[in-house]
């Protein structure tokens, strides 16, 4: 693709600050590997949809960061019909997991994000209270929320899947149910207590946990992930489980695909999306848009 049509956008407070450190060195590598292919260190995400908005339709958007970046870049994305590339330098990169770079050293993932062709990804949106808003690879809904919401405000020395541990265990000091009716695609699958009632749409969430080991990025549905009643003592010997792989044997967790799903509480539940915090519901609808995203993914998407 033509420099004029291809953008790399960086996060400096990606991952604690250390994506920023890759600014230099990534703009030098860009200057001898892809002359003309513009960097920016965005201050603001104001700024950055600003400058995807004013590039043309169809602009290769390289973004490098986490999760966080990338969800709150989603939307513009999906209005200027960009391609998507994704450089990993957050917390969490159960997207990169996904898109199959995780595991690729900076340049590597850079030099594939400019050069491999485009396939579409599904988009996941949660309606709630009036508002709509978009995930790429989970909307969580009650304990793995607050979870989330909390790993956010762990110590700064804390990474990845370690301040997802952390926050698990803090939150358990004062773990609450909710009671929930779940339906998909118009089936009712649950009524009663429940920890959590989640969408996914990336076989792993909170830094790499195999939530739903089977979820596809790209197959035309998201996966359900429930858990029903657990007190502080169950949802603890969960977690093991849950790290291994191994919580969907459990009788109180379950998993299945659907396109949409609506959940009803009778008090109030935290919802995140792609790990960020982004309200309460008493009732929220999950939906999938099918194949929304054009991604330069280095396998067939999980």
């Amino acid at each position: 693709m033509a420099p004029s049509q291809t953008l790399v956008l960086i996060n400096p407070r990606a991952g604690g600050g250390r994506a920023g450190r890759l600014v230099e060195p990534m703009r030098r590598w860009l200057q001898t590997h892809a002359p003309g292919v513009p960097l920016a260190a965005i201050d603001s995400i104001d700024e950055a949809e600003q400058r995807i908005q004013t590039g043309p339709i169809g602009l290769r958007v390289v973004l490098v960061g986490g999760d966080g970046t990338v969800h709150r870049m989603l939307a513009s994305l999906l209005v200027r019909r960009c391609e998507f590339g994704l450089v990993p330098a957050g917390s969490g990169n159960d997207i990169a997991r996904a898109m199959g770079v995780a595991g690729l050293g900076w340049r590597a993932a850079l030099a594939h994000a400019l050069s491999a062709p485009a396939a579409p990804l599904d988009v996941g949106e949660c309606a709630f209270g009036g508002r709509t808003v978009l995930f790429l690879s989970s909307l969580a809904g009650g304990f793995d929320a607050a979870v989330g919401a909390r790993a956010l405000k762990t110590p700064g020395w804390l990474g990845g899947r370690a301040r997802y541990l952390w926050a698990t265990l803090r939150e358990l000091q004062s773990l609450q149910t909710w009671r929930m009716r779940v339906r998909l695609d118009g089936r009712e699958v649950h009524l009663g207590r429940a920890l959590f009632a989640s969408a996914l749409n990336t076989p792993t969430y909170g830094a790499g946990l195999p939530a739903v080991p089977l979820a596809r990025a790209d197959d035309g549905r998201l996966d359900a992930l429930l858990a029903g009643r657990f007190g502080r003592l169950g949802a603890l010997g969960m977690l093991p489980r849950l790290i291994l792989g191994r919580h969907l044997t459990h009788p109180r967790v379950s998993t299945q695909p659907f396109t949409e799903m609506i959940v009803d509480s009778e008090s109030a539940v935290p919802l995140a999306a792609d790990g960020e915090p982004v309200g309460r519901a008493h009732s929220w609808r999950v939906r999938v848009r099918i194949g929304a995203l054009p991604a330069m993914c280095r396998r067939k998407p999980h």
